[in-house]
């Protein structure tokens, strides 16, 4: 009878067997998250060795600016702020003017050979900017729409000033960005004042000519463009506009 109840019962599959599966499974499952944490890890590690060559790249190329510029930046004609160099508006133009000044020019004509021989050993361009205070321009003034315009037409003179004097046009561009981005309060004349002036930037080429690309003159860049949140009014300093006026 004993063979019977034998022959009714199948055999049960040994332990080892279903454990030496479950360890399989749970070293699959370790070897996928190890090799998921080496692959984030070495991600972390690629991007962080790129942002440190970025910003040895970015201090080196400020270093080379400034020691360019040490004449002028110790003679405080110009100013150089996280690579930006600036320029008092009352130095270059009269109030409600972009006719170039006298002392102006001397300024520009100053920081020709020291820009081309920085665009010489970098593979950048020098966007000049224009800016004013938010004060409206004089009513009756003739020759600007706003304060736009004002910036533009300045940052154009520049423009073709360094032009003139031997800076290669296929290294410059302007642009105008008005009332926005100020430095100081526009609350006092101090104020307004430092507000009032132009900046050179070297920016590399790849941001330049997608600046180019998207801006027409007197039109503002897409809104899509990495660009600062407030946006440029870009111009080529070939563009047919006045630059030489008067005060109003």
């Amino acid at each position: 009878m004993s063979e019977y109840l034998d022959e009714g019962v199948e055999p049960a599959a040994p332990v080892w067997a279903v454990f030496g599966d479950l360890m399989s499974v749970l070293l699959g499952a370790f070897v996928l998250v190890l090799v998921g944490v080496i692959g984030v890890q070495l991600e972390l590690s690629a991007r962080l060795e790129n942002e440190i060559t970025q910003r040895q790249e970015e201090t080196q190329r400020r270093k080379s600016l400034e020691e360019a510029l040490a004449r002028q930046i110790a003679e405080g004609s110009v100013t150089l702020t996280d690579g930006r160099i600036g320029i008092s508006g009352s130095v270059l133009f009269a109030l409600n003017s972009a006719g170039l000044q006298a002392e102006g020019r001397e300024v520009l004509n100053s920081l020709v050979e020291p820009l081309k021989t920085y665009l010489e050993t970098h593979d950048e361009v020098l966007m000049i900017s224009g800016f004013t205070d938010d004060r409206p321009v004089h009513e009756g003034n003739l020759h600007f729409a706003d304060n736009w315009d004002l910036s533009a037409q300045r940052a154009l003179t520049v423009t073709r000033a360094l032009i003139e004097e031997g800076v290669s046009s296929a290294s410059v561009f302007a642009a105008a960005f008005g009332p926005e981005q100020p430095v100081s309060s526009n609350d006092d004349e101090e104020g307004r004042a430092k507000n009032r002036r132009v900046e050179i930037s070297p920016v590399p080429k790849l941001t330049a000519k997608a600046i180019a690309e998207q801006t027409e003159v007197g039109k503002p860049i897409d809104a899509a463009t990495p660009a600062d949140t407030s946006l440029p009014v870009a111009a080529s300093p070939s563009a047919q506009t006045e630059t030489a006026y008067g005060n109003p």
